[in-house]
């Protein structure tokens, strides 16, 4: 397999390239931000148009309740009863989803309206790039994101990467000890909670994290690492 590159953009407008020789990028990416508005938090996911077929599917929605153009693209909601055993309590969650030409957005609300979903998306621009999706607080909104948005790819061999902008809080939970020197940056190897490996590249702009998965050969990890290159643009 040749060299292979692909770019994906966060949620926050940050766009991050893969590039690498044998590395197989023909997965799509997803990316998760949360958002304060209005001292509320919402968790809003990008992907792919077929995002929202997947998550309407996985819900049990088969037809959506509403259908209106807004900010350039189409904007749905489907709201549906769901029962939890714990509270003993019905709450009826309500799916929202935003389609443009290539890329989609989805969040769900609860206890909401259509004005109250149009209210949300009113506190920020949604704007459609050819590598993804980006969100901008509307000038005087209150509305604010909590921290770097994430891009999730997973990249067979490798494992599942997970890329954001590296911040002072991100760099204060790097391990105690000295990593390895890549192209971009420094590469730690670090256990889960569960005892199963995992992989931090600290880069000047970039912080990226990488699971290794079923089909990964763990000790190969480092030098696939080391041959390719990660970085925000």
């Amino acid at each position: 397999m040749a060299s292979s590159a692909v770019a994906h953009r966060a949620l926050d407008g940050v766009s991050y390239r893969i590039e690498g020789d044998d590395l197989d990028l023909r997965s799509t990416a997803t990316s998760a931000v949360e958002i304060l508005v209005g001292g509320h938090l919402f968790e809003f996911t990008s992907g792919p148009a077929g995002l929202v077929d997947g998550m309407a599917a996985s819900l049990g929605v088969t037809a959506f309740d509403t259908e209106l153009a807004f900010q350039n693209g189409t904007l749905r909601t489907a709201t549906t009863r769901e029962y939890d055993p714990q509270s003993q309590l019905v709450e009826t969650p309500t799916l929202v989803t935003w389609q443009g030409r290539k890329h989609s957005l989805v969040t769900r609300l609860y206890r909401s309206g259509t004005e109250d979903v149009l209210a949300l998306l009113r506190a920020f621009r949604i704007t459609e790039h050819d590598d993804g999706l980006s969100l901008a607080p509307d000038a005087g909104a209150d509305c604010r994101f909590t921290g770097p948005a994430a891009v999730i790819k997973e990249v067979p061999g490798l494992g599942l990467v997970e890329m954001s902008r590296r911040t002072k809080e991100r760099s204060a939970q790097l391990p105690p000890w000295q990593g390895g020197e890549v192209p971009t940056g420094e590469l730690y190897r670090d256990t889960l909670s569960d005892g199963r490996p995992f992989f931090v590249l600290s880069g000047s702009r970039l912080w990226a994290t990488v699971v290794p998965l079923a089909d990964t050969a763990v000790e190969h990890v480092p030098d696939m690492l080391a041959r390719c290159t990660l970085r925000a643009v």
